[in-house]
């Protein structure tokens, strides 16, 4: 966003009503007057908050006049003991703490390409891509940058699209379950994410010849909980196949518990193949023999709209694609 710190040039009013992308720079916004909106919010008082940024109380006032006869529209309420944004002010107040996190976080992405790629990302991921894709798309731009800083979030798609339209992540590998929830946001798909069963290494089954889903019928079973969508697909499994779901059952997503559960018991247990097959490679289960009519929906890459992503955050998406090519 274009903004002006020539304190000699009063903005006008404008009275055109027709949206124009190009009001700030007829306006000469300025970065002074979006820190002040900042610090009325904060303080909801415009001697304290001209206090913050060392102004006089006459010259904020001014500043904030000016800002609203710009806009045409009352940015907030006077009260006795403060001030009150208004529906318009807390319109103006938000798009300006993220037009100067912007210019911020463009300062940090300069710095950090004058020393070599730096900085911090923040990425959220599923369960499957983080067991083989991300960790090799960081191994990859950890060799090209190691002062990259990366934060990875390992939670539900619902929670992780929560954090991305909050401008928590830089961009996640999950679902779009919910089509009211995609708003705003690309979705690359990559994936579908079949399912298998699994149990404890010398389990019986592991070595049964010509293994059915009825067989599996009367097993107990560890499972995701009632109203997930990997539970949902398993009981349609057995009903589709005209077989009752095993009701000997232990709800759960914590792995630790999963684990020690399968070690300790004959119980089976669905997830992802690709899941599974990492934990088989450590030789801490094994795949029962049958192929599961069972799978999750497609992932993929999600990112926001028209959001400019800093240099690490690129570079690290693009490892995602390229290793993407490679597993899938």
């Amino acid at each position: 966003m274009p903004m002006d710190d020539d304190d000699s040039t009063t903005p006008g009013a404008l009275t055109d009503a027709s949206p124009n992308p190009n009001w700030f720079l007829r306006a000469r916004l300025k970065t002074r007057q979006l820190l002040l909106l900042i610090a009325l919010d904060d303080e909801r008082n415009i001697h304290r908050a001209a206090e913050v940024l060392c102004m006089t109380q006459p010259a904020a006032s001014k500043q904030l006049k000016d800002l609203e006869d710009m806009l045409d529209v009352r940015l907030f309420e006077r009260h006795p003991r403060g001030m009150a944004p208004t529906l318009y002010g807390e319109t103006m107040i938000r798009h300006a703490r993220m037009a100067l996190t912007s210019l911020s976080a463009a300062h940090e992405d300069i710095v950090a390409l004058k020393h070599g790629l730096s900085g911090r990302v923040e990425v959220g991921v599923i369960m499957t891509p983080a067991m083989g894709l991300l960790p090799r798309a960081i191994s990859r731009i950890k060799q090209q940058a190691p002062q990259l800083r990366i934060g990875v979030h390992m939670e539900a798609s619902k929670l992780l699209l929560d954090m991305l339209q909050r401008g928590k992540l830089d961009f996640m590998i999950g679902r779009i379950l919910e089509e009211e929830n995609a708003g705003g946001l690309h979705y690359e798909e990559l994936s579908v994410e079949p399912a298998c069963a699994v149990a404890r290494l010398g389990h019986p089954l592991l070595k049964a010849d010509n293994l059915k889903l009825a067989d599996l019928a009367d097993q107990p079973w560890i499972l995701p909980p009632q109203g997930s969508v990997l539970r949902h697909r398993w009981e349609l499994m057995f009903r589709r196949a005209a077989l009752e779901p095993p009701s000997n059952c232990v709800d759960t997503t914590a792995l630790l518990l999963i684990t020690a559960l399968l070690q300790q018991t004959d119980s089976l247990h669905v997830m992802p193949v690709e899941v599974a097959r990492y934990y088989a490679s450590l030789k801490v289960l094994g795949i029962l023999p049958i192929e599961l009519p069972c799978h999750m929906d497609a992932f993929g890459i999600i990112t926001r709209e028209g959001h400019l992503m800093a240099p690490g955050a690129r570079q690290l998406l693009h490892e995602v694609r390229l290793a993407a090519r490679d597993l899938y």
